[in-house]
């Protein structure tokens, strides 16, 4: 087995702010990719101060840039451009996620670059994409949950209100979208495809993944409007003595042994016993789920996972981050894997979620500082000697 890691030799150069392109690029890094990381000279990535941190290092900063080197760089000047440009020359992808139109105005867009790199991978995230009356639109997270229609898929049953998830999901959907499309532009490089302009909106990345199952009804467009777009629109947890739990009765074997697990009858009623009947029998569906709902109060949670786990009904607890460190499972596979950073402390974080047993992927080193590998990084690019001039002139830091 190799020590390397998959995407061992790929050199990424990250323009990328927050958590879209950050994130994305942290994930290959883990992969064993090769990242410089380019900040602005006086805050740096906007998210080094966003969250929970800790003397300086945010938790969000250091998800989102484990493993790479960070070179700080006024890019407001033709100087500090020239030296990105220069940077570019050698990488195999260049990640931004600047509004449509800045990074050109910067002297960085595609075209520039690819004149001196024409295999280049060129990677473009935007809220709304390139073109289209919303293509300079500002695009936040919360943004792109309204349009892209996750606020609407979480309303309240009853009142309608829309509701925003407590994380930036359209960020990350996007993110893991955007590494699969770097990865998939590299391999279509490797075949003699060359290098590309990769476009990718925060809106598209999430309305693909909402839609895959949460809006039936707008994919099949002679459906009759029976049934609720979202399958899953209808589960709700069950509440134990002692906490919380969810059970998804699918199948027909399911939906028995979790009756039976709650000593709940009518289960075998003909107008139940299949899916395709309670489909058809919707009132006597939820009567039945309300009486297990119920009875399943009257447990503990050991109690009701042990029962529903005798009759093979999947099912689990709902933790918090907290209480899934502690969790035998997670335990048992080193799911988090602590660590220590230099300035902010203990670090405890998932692992790498692909295991490749013959590449193996690992988390990268600690985030860096701003500007921390800046003479590093333009020695090796043939710039040393021009490090304290450029300091001097406010170019890096």
């Amino acid at each position: 087995m190799t020590t390397r890691g998959p995407l061992d030799g790929v050199r990424i150069l990250d323009l990328s702010i927050a958590l879209t392109g950050p994130y994305a690029v942290a994930l290959l890094a883990d992969q064993g990719a090769e990242v410089i990381k380019v900040e602005r000279l006086d805050l740096g990535d906007i998210a080094r101060w966003i969250g929970v941190s800790v003397r300086g290092t945010s938790a969000l900063f250091q998800m989102c840039n484990r493993g790479k080197r960070s070179i700080a760089v006024n890019l407001h000047t033709p100087r500090g451009q020239e030296v990105v440009q220069h940077l570019a020359r050698d990488v195999d992808v260049v990640v931004q996620n600047f509004r449509p139109g800045v990074i050109d105005r910067l002297g960085l867009g595609y075209d520039t670059l690819r004149a001196e790199n024409p295999d280049l991978v060129y990677v473009s995230i935007s809220g709304f994409g390139p073109n289209g009356p919303y293509a300079t639109k500002g695009a936040y997270d919360t943004v792109i949950q309204a349009y892209g229609g996750l606020a609407a898929n979480q309303a309240d049953p009853v009142s309608g209100e829309p509701r925003f998830l407590n994380q930036t999901a359209a960020d990350k959907i996007t993110a893991l979208v955007g590494a699969q499309a770097i990865t998939a532009a590299l391999y279509a490089r490797e075949r003699g495809e060359g290098g590309q302009h990769v476009q990718l909106s925060m809106l598209d990345a999430v309305v693909s993944f909402l839609w895959a199952d949460a809006a039936g009804n707008e994919v099949l467009l002679d459906a009759d409007g029976g049934r609720a777009s979202s399958f899953v629109a209808n589960f709700r947890p069950f509440r134990f003595r002692d906490g919380w739990g969810i059970a998804t009765p699918t199948s027909d074997a399911d939906f028995s042994g979790l009756c039976q697990a709650f000593d709940v009858d009518g289960y075998d009623d003909p107008r139940v016993a299949t899916i395709a009947e309670r489909m058809q029998h919707q009132d006597l569906s939820r009567a039945i789920m309300d009486r297990c709902y119920a009875a399943a109060s009257l447990l503990t949670t050991a109690e009701a996972m042990q029962r529903l786990e005798d009759r093979r009904v999947p099912c689990g607890v709902v933790l918090s981050p907290a209480e899934l460190a502690a969790d035998p499972h997670v335990q048992a596979i080193g799911l988090l894997v602590d660590s220590e950073h230099p300035t902010a402390g203990r670090l405890r974080q998932p692992r790498h979620p692909a295991q490749f047993p013959h590449t193996p992927a690992r988390l990268g080193g600690p985030a860096p500082t701003l500007g921390q590998h800046t003479d590093e990084i333009l020695a090796g690019a043939g710039l040393g000697g021009e490090v304290g001039e450029l300091r001097r002139e406010g170019i890096v830091a």
